[in-house]
């Protein structure tokens, strides 16, 4: 790369981190005069020209939180993007990623006086991811744990909170929160916004096991447990314990009937059962009751119990 170029494309990340994608573009484009070939101005420009038809597409959304919403949903679709690029510019990828959620976190902390309880708490939740994924932990957490707080038990609030915990090496709160998250609603994860190393090692596991999409899921929390991952337990209050065993009561009949989601079904119970032994285990409950689970997980899925009690 021409020093020349060089410079302008140093500049014109600068303007996308300050989040102005229109002033990067027009640098980009009298660079090409010059170095029509240079393949770190191709990415940066497909980085701007994202941004600007994505901003473009969304302008005529009415309601700012609708537009909110939609902007956050079009980073997936700016990632899946990227990974069909053979060659990926990291500083290009790192100066439109900061400028588009800086300007994204500014647009969702602008609302944080909405009424509505349930928008209210999406909101913050926004805000948090925004704030995350510009590096400000400190600030990620403090709106994560207010959407958790006005909404409490939403999976993806806390898998978000458990995320930005890990990702300040804070480790145990971390696995904790995960853990919790996966118990409450594996399936309601966006596991795609998760950045942590310890989350992504899970993925990694899960993944080699041969699971993907929701699936996959679903069997994180059961390779969580298995692999060490996700290694924490707590005691479950009584109403809890009442919840955990109705719910596989209800899921033991259902995985009766011959027509039954079983794919979906199996690691729903492990991990039910392996919540159960952990309260037995933490309460010091008779051995019968934990040999009695351990014998449901044997006949559900032997390959399971054998890693499980090795």
């Amino acid at each position: 790369m021409e020093i020349q170029t060089e410079n302008g494309l140093r500049q014109a990340l600068t303007f996308l981190e300050e989040g102005n994608p229109v002033q990067a573009q027009a640098e980009i484009g009298k660079l090409f005069e010059k170095d029509l070939d240079c393949q770190e101005l191709s990415y940066a420009n497909r980085c701007c020209v994202f941004w600007i038809d994505t901003m473009k597409r969304l302008s005529e959304v009415q309601d700012p939180f609708e537009q909110g919403v939609k902007l956050l949903d079009e980073w997936k679709s700016f990632q899946s993007f990227l990974n069909r690029e053979q060659i990926v510019y990291e500083p290009a990828l790192y100066s439109v990623q900061k400028g588009f959620f800086t300007m994204l976190r500014k647009h969702f902390t602008a609302l944080f006086e909405e009424k509505d309880p349930q928008r209210k708490a999406e909101i913050y939740k926004n805000a948090g991811i925004c704030y995350k994924k510009t590096g400000d932990f400190e600030n990620a957490r403090a709106c994560l744990s207010e959407a958790n707080t006005i909404c409490p038990q939403i999976a993806s609030v806390i898998a978000e909170l458990a995320d930005c915990y890990s990702l300040c090496g804070e480790e145990r709160p971390g696995k904790v929160l995960f853990r919790e998250a996966f118990f409450i609603d594996p399936e309601k994860i966006d596991i795609e916004n998760l950045d942590s190393e310890l989350i992504k090692c899970l993925i990694n596991k899960t993944t080699e096991k041969g699971f993907k999409g929701k699936i996959l899921q679903l069997w994180m929390p059961v390779y969580g447990v298995l692999t060490g991952i996700l290694n924490v337990r707590r005691v479950l209050s009584s109403q809890e314990v009442g919840r955990l065993k109705q719910n596989i009561y209800a899921m033991e009949n259902e995985f009766k009937d011959p027509s039954c989601n079983s794919a979906v079904l199996i690691p729903k119970l492990l991990n039910n059962y392996f919540w159960l032994i952990d309260h037995y285990v933490l309460t010091h409950e008779d051995v019968h009751k934990i040999n009695e689970i351990l014998l449901k997980i044997k006949i559900l899925d032997s390959n399971i119990y054998a890693a499980y009690v090795k």
